[in-house]
């Protein structure tokens, strides 16, 4: 009896020591900090995007090795976790060593907690059918399903494509423009006679402006810009007016039309989730992921015969090119890697249909998933998850974060036409300095026309020519010379009345 209870003594003390040095409670924190806890890891294994979770056989050391972008974070967690873990990562394969395959897909990977593994951890997606049987800690990704398809390109080009960069009302309200512009001139210079201005009758450039140039002259203006088309300073004013509203439109005609062809040869022509269900076209998803059973099956309805299960990013590529499927459903971090290598040939469209992140999963009420959600939440805040990023999807970490990236268009948003409205500001202006223009070149100061002025030019410089010959003093019919200030003789007429009275002196 006494044997008995000593032994019985020695049992509970060696229980006390236990229970000290494996659980220590912390009363300025109130954190249980716990020993060493040993965890079987199960990991799915991917033949395809690699760069999320990669298991491969290692023949030196007999035993897998387990990267990759989920295994990194999972790693950097254990590292901030308040006690410490010791993962044993077992692959969810079949086979021999050196050729294992995928034991099966995602959900009967997480059916094996906690018969087979303490967690899953991978690229592993929140389902709300999955959380019936297993807890999820804190997404470290975000995440959702769309659609790729394959880009057509110029299909949209047509022969009228030239009149897309401007709306209908931006070509009526530069016409009327147009139209105005050669109005004012043409009533400014409705007193030139640009004959006589310019000496010569003979070119065609220098008539005088009639009613059918008032819509050309603007227009020729705005090509071949022709200072002598003009004589007034107000109707010169006018058309640098003109020129600079016609250079602003020239240059975003240009941009808007480069714009509209280059968009268009990148717009994808795509069927939509209904027209690929009733014209029953086949549909390919990622082998092993939940988009092919519970999403494209359950909850869009697809035909199980028209899905076609796809392995790696260059299945993805060879069914999309060969025509093997009409479009691919994969979650965005998926499709962003793909989209990196096949960019310029495929495209990211339609709707976004929201799941809740990639995250680890733990058996069903597990006390370890608060403990798990906490250190997540200390990673992804940190500079730490930068860096994973940047070692498995490049300088360009965009994979992850919910953002448009290069390969992504949206059908709803075509290219706009440049409206009136975008040139309103710039019409006004123009308006505005046309009309001043034409108050000043219509006021009293200015309303004597130019070609007077020139006019009594021209005759003062006859005059002077005259003058310069023989100073004022004419010949009359009887050869006798007189003064006459007030007469205007020209040059051509002296030499004849010379000639006349020298032959009479002669003759004397």
């Amino acid at each position: 009896m006494a044997n008995y209870l000593l032994s019985c003594f020695f049992s509970c003390l060696l229980l006390l020591v236990c229970l000290k040095v494996g659980v220590v409670g912390n009363e300025q924190t109130g954190t249980t900090f716990m020993g060493e806890i040993k965890l079987r890891i199960g990991v799915p294994m991917k033949e395809g995007f690699t760069q999320f979770v990669k298991v491969k056989w290692n023949t030196r050391t007999y035993r897998y090795d387990v990267t990759g972008f989920c295994i990194d974070v999972f790693k950097a967690v254990l590292q901030v976790l308040p006690f410490k873990v010791n993962p044993q990562f077992e692959p969810f394969v079949n086979g021999t060593k050196w050729n294992a395959k995928s034991a099966g897909t995602y959900t009967q990977l997480l059916h094996q907690i906690p018969q087979k593994y303490d967690a899953v951890v991978g690229d592993v997606t929140i389902v709300a059918d999955r959380a019936a049987y297993v807890d999820f800690t804190l997404p470290f990704t975000e995440t959702g399903v769309r659609m790729i398809v394959r880009v057509q390109h110029g299909k949209h080009i047509n022969m009228w494509i030239f009149l897309r960069p401007f709306s209908w009302d931006l070509w009526l309200t530069l016409t009327l423009v147009c139209v105005f512009i050669g109005v004012v001139i043409r009533i400014m210079e409705r007193n030139v006679n640009m004959s006589e201005l310019n000496g010569s009758s003979s070119s065609p450039q220098r008539e005088q402006l009639t009613a059918i140039s008032i819509l050309w002259l603007p227009l020729s203006q705005a090509v071949i810009p022709q200072r002598e088309l003009v004589a007034k300073n107000c109707s010169r004013f006018v058309l640098v007016v003109w020129l600079i509203l016609a250079c602003v439109l020239m240059q975003s005609y240009t941009a808007s039309l480069s714009s509209i062809l280059t968009i268009d040869r990148l717009k994808p022509n795509y069927p939509t989730t209904n027209e690929l269900i009733r014209k029953g076209y086949q549909v390919g998803y990622q082998n092993g992921s939940f988009v092919g059973e519970q999403f494209l099956k359950q909850r869009l309805k697809f035909d199980p015969t028209k899905l076609k299960p796809l392995d790696t990013i260059s299945d993805y590529h060879r069914a999309l090119r060969n025509g093997i499927v009409e479009a691919i459903y994969d979650e965005i971090p998926f499709i962003k890697v793909f989209l990196k290598k096949f960019g310029s040939n495929y495209m990211m469209v339609g709707p976004t249909y929201r799941t809740d992140g990639l995250s680890f999963a733990f058996p069903y009420n597990s006390s370890l998933t608060s403990f798990f959600s906490r250190a997540i939440l200390n990673v992804t805040q940190s500079d730490v998850m930068d860096r994973i990023e940047k070692k498995y999807f490049g300088s360009n970490n965009w994979v992850l974060q919910a953002q448009d990236v290069p390969g992504q268009f949206s059908s709803d948003s075509p290219t706009p036409s440049l409206t009136a409205h975008c040139f309103a500001g710039l019409f006004m202006l123009t308006g505005i300095a046309t009309f001043l223009a034409l108050l000043v070149s219509e006021s009293f100061i200015w309303k004597k026309p130019i070609v007077m002025a020139n006019n009594y030019r021209q005759r003062y410089l006859d005059k002077r020519q005259v003058g310069s010959i023989d100073e004022g003093n004419i010949v009359d019919g009887d050869g006798q010379l007189h003064e006459d200030d007030n007469v205007e003789t020209p040059q051509a007429q002296i030499l004849p009345i010379t000639t006349a009275t020298n032959a009479s002196s002669e003759e004397n």
